[in-house]
């Protein structure tokens, strides 16, 4: 039974609670799996959706494995789960230390845990429904029908693109964690304001460095993370300058 916050806990008290919660994400993950590699199949479609779409009806995905399409789903019902449980775990990490920390801690703390979800959604739909269409139809365009010398097509395999469309929705979901991470450390006056405007130069520079390294080998793939990566630090700047003027306004009245 959980103790309320006045009561005392020892450091025992505090590993059970901390088992309890880490118990219940354990289960609410295995609980989403299940449901997920149910709905696997559609899951995977609608992932499948924007390439689909470009290669017309009659055309699709392969598996030269056995077990492929199997294993894709499975990963297919991972991503799914993890992605949907993440919000329940950081909430019980959350509700843990939440007793321990200061009313200005707090005030901090659970919004962050309300924007990272957030702009981890809102970078993989970036992908989804910007990026990715843009992209399959770069790479598309390398095809070479029977008129040319030779008759090159595509025949996408399950797992390969389901890695590929991993990779993007992962990079540009951390991506997009950028505000959230510059605005706590200006918030906790680990980076000033002038600090970031100085830094600018060199945050172009690490975006692409951070693009090259994070996605597929490819010009498309790197320009298309970094500049949104560029455009989030412009954006952290803004919303900076903005808290700061609101706080000093506050702090003079």
């Amino acid at each position: 039974m959980t103790k309320k916050v006045g009561d005392t806990m020892n450091f025992f008290d505090h590993l059970k609670e901390l088992r309890r919660k880490l118990l219940f994400s354990i289960v609410f993950f295995i609980l989403s799996f299940i449901i997920c590699f149910y709905f696997s199949k559609q899951l995977f479609v609608f992932l499948a959706k924007p390439l689909t779409d470009i290669l017309g009806e009659g055309n699709g995905l392969i598996y030269t494995a056995l077990q492929e399409a199997f294993l894709t789903n499975v990963k297919v019902s991972f991503f799914t789960a993890a992605f949907i449980s993440f919000p329940f775990l950081s909430y019980q990490i959350w509700s843990f230390v939440s007793p321990g920390l200061l009313k200005k801690e707090k005030s901090i703390s659970f919004p962050t845990l309300v924007a990272i979800p957030f702009l981890f959604l809102l970078g993989a739909s970036t992908v989804y429904y910007l990026i990715s269409p843009i992209a399959w139809k770069f790479f598309l365009s390398f095809q070479s029908s029977q008129s040319d010398l030779i008759n090159i097509t595509l025949q996408a395999k399950m797992n390969e693109y389901l890695s590929l469309m991993m990779t993007f929705i992962f990079a540009f979901g951390l991506a997009f964690q950028l505000p959230v991470v510059l605005l706590l450390c200006v918030r906790f006056s680990i980076l000033t304001i002038e600090q970031l405007v100085s830094f600018r130069k060199y945050a172009i520079v690490l975006s692409f460095v951070f693009a090259a390294i994070i996605t597929p080998p490819d010009p498309f793939s790197q320009i298309s993370l970094a500049l949104p990566i560029i455009l989030l630090y412009e954006i952290s700047i803004l919303i900076s300058k903005f808290l700061e003027k609101k706080k000093k306004n506050k702090k003079d009245a």
